[in-house]
């Protein structure tokens, strides 16, 4: 059996790569391109755990609503413009998937793969420690409106049917739940199996306890190519060294995009920049985790504070920070939230990352065609954090040439090949 490995991306996929192929044995090493103290896309994340996401992003009434807030530059949504060819060629798959059929045909996968992965979490939790506060008290969608409430009921009731659980609640109903929180919302719906954590914290446990057992890290090292022969899979670093294993793992976030390109595979793939903040002194601090709906915002109470985040630009990666989009999102917080006012977010340092999302809204995990040895682990748009562990049990079990837990099919990485 292979047995070298290298890993390319330290975020939570490469990371919970790294944990479940060294449990089977496998000598793993991780790279990547940022140095040890950045942050990457998963550090600054919402930090949920949703079960309650098995709708995929590519879902009927997307489109429209897409391009019914593009006119807005505070909306929760943005489209680079002028778009480039791989813009355009993302959207046209994304506009095909997003049908009821195949909402049908992926609910089932993805609520498995949330379930699967929640369960590894606290198996996860009991080997590495609490130090990134698993809470498993539900997340709850709020609704200002009856449109929205209405149609968060009718996901409630699909949640149920498929076992997940959820519950609609009006305000008096929200309030019991958390009477930390001060809320103005018409209702809302709470899933139960949901959860959150502190994602940064979760980083550096997953690394402590990788690096006690044996897993070799290099940081600041990006991958500029690959020399495939025979014996061996050899990643080209950006220093001008070779790193030769029996098999490679790309769980780079979006740059497994451009990796997998020089492996010949075109992935469709876009990045979809999120914006978060911290606010370290709440005026409340809710003990569960919150969507705005209408405003596409995320709430979660972190071991640090509150972190507020949401948007969704989609486009090639960038460091810009759009500061209409973030007023968009402070803005909206007091019409949900009304003891967080906008003062109170003033001068935050803002947080941004790219989601790597696929048109179909569904992950890639499986083997390149063209080279069985290398594995594809990245496209899980907004389900990173989520989806981690079960991706990472599956990146194991596809190294050690094992059936998966999980059917795969729907997940093939070269599905657009």
């Amino acid at each position: 059996m292979s047995k070298q490995v290298t890993i390319i991306g330290a975020g939570i996929i490469g990371l919970c790569s790294a944990y479940y192929a060294r449990q089977k044995g496998f000598d793993v090493t991780v790279l990547d391109r940022n140095n040890e103290s950045d942050d990457n896309c998963s550090s600054g994340n919402a930090g949920m755990i949703v079960p309650s996401h098995f709708i995929p992003l590519a879902a009927p009434g997307m489109v429209g609503m897409g391009l019914k807030m593009m006119t807005n530059p505070r909306s929760p949504f943005a489209f680079h413009i002028p778009p480039s060819i791989d813009q355009m060629l993302w959207s046209w798959k994304f506009m095909r998937s997003a049908n009821a059929a195949h909402v049908k045909a992926s609910e089932h996968i993805l609520k498995d793969l949330n379930l699967t992965s929640r369960k590894l979490y606290e198996s996860l939790t009991e080997d590495i420690g609490v130090g990134y506060q698993f809470v498993k008290k539900g997340l709850v969608m709020l609704c200002k409106q009856q449109a929205s409430l209405d149609h968060e009921a009718g996901i409630a009731k699909r949640a149920n049917e498929l076992g997940v659980g959820a519950s609609v609640h009006d305000l008096k109903g929200l309030q019991q739940l958390d009477p930390a929180i001060t809320l103005d919302v018409l209702g809302g719906v709470h899933f139960h199996d949901d959860c959150h954590l502190s994602p940064r914290e979760l980083l550096t446990a997953l690394v402590n306890k990788l690096e006690e057992d044996g897993v070799h890290f290099l940081y600041g090292t990006g991958v500029t190519g690959f020399n495939q022969t025979q014996e061996s899979v050899e990643v080209i670093t950006s220093d001008g060294f070779g790193i030769k294993s029996d098999q490679v793992v790309i769980a780079g976030g979006v740059e497994s995009r451009d990796l997998a390109k020089q492996l010949g595979l075109k992935l469709p793939m876009m990045a979809g920049k999120g914006y978060s903040m911290m606010v370290k002194d709440p005026v409340e601090r809710p003990e569960l985790c919150y969507l705005l709906n209408e405003a596409r915002v995320a709430v979660t109470p972190m071991q640090q504070g509150v972190r507020f985040g949401g948007t969704m630009e989609l486009g090639e990666p960038n460091h810009d920070i759009n500061r209409n989009r973030i007023s968009g999102i402070v803005d909206s917080i007091p019409q949900f939230m009304p003891k967080f006012q906008p003062s109170q977010f003033k001068d935050l340092p803002v947080w941004h990352g790219w989601r790597p999302c696929s048109p179909d809204g569904l992950p890639y995990i499986g083997k390149l065609k063209k080279d069985m040895r290398v594995v594809l682990a990245t496209g899980h748009s907004m389900m990173g954090l989520s989806l981690g562990p079960v991706t990472g049990m599956l990146v194991s079990e596809i190294l050690d040439n094992a059936a998966t837990t999980l059917p795969i099919h729907q997940l093939d990485p070269n599905r657009y090949a």
